[in-house]
């Protein structure tokens, strides 16, 4: 496993922009991704970027997040615009293998309201 921190969540009015931040230390990981997860509901995949440049966005993300990585810096990043009320979460950044996430942050919290 491999500790991750990630920064960048907050408070947000519907319509806006949130870029959010993860660090990695250690071995670079073959993928790192996005996670989140609302009280009481299963933690959902937003986003990942694996080694080889594959790349997956969950289908509610619809064009409005774009993730990326800094694999010399062991980085990665989500720039998320257009964020509505049900995109509030806390948001994990997450590493692993290429079939399985085994690593994860403590969680950003993300609110979106007006």
């Amino acid at each position: 496993q491999m500790p991750l921190a990630e920064s960048g969540g907050g408070f947000v009015q519907p319509g806006g922009s949130l870029r959010l931040s993860c660090s990695g230390s250690g071995s670079i990981p073959y993928t790192m991704g996005w996670h989140r997860q609302v009280p009481g509901n299963q933690r959902e995949l937003v986003a990942s970027r694996g080694m080889g440049g594959e790349i997956e966005y969950a289908d509610f993300v619809k064009g409005r997040f774009k993730i990326s990585r800094n694999m010399a810096e062991n980085k990665l990043y989500l720039e998320m615009s257009g964020l509505q009320p049900e995109d509030t979460a806390v948001y994990y950044c997450s590493a692993g293998s290429k079939w399985a996430f085994d690593s994860w942050g403590q969680g950003t919290q993300v609110t979106v309201s007006s």
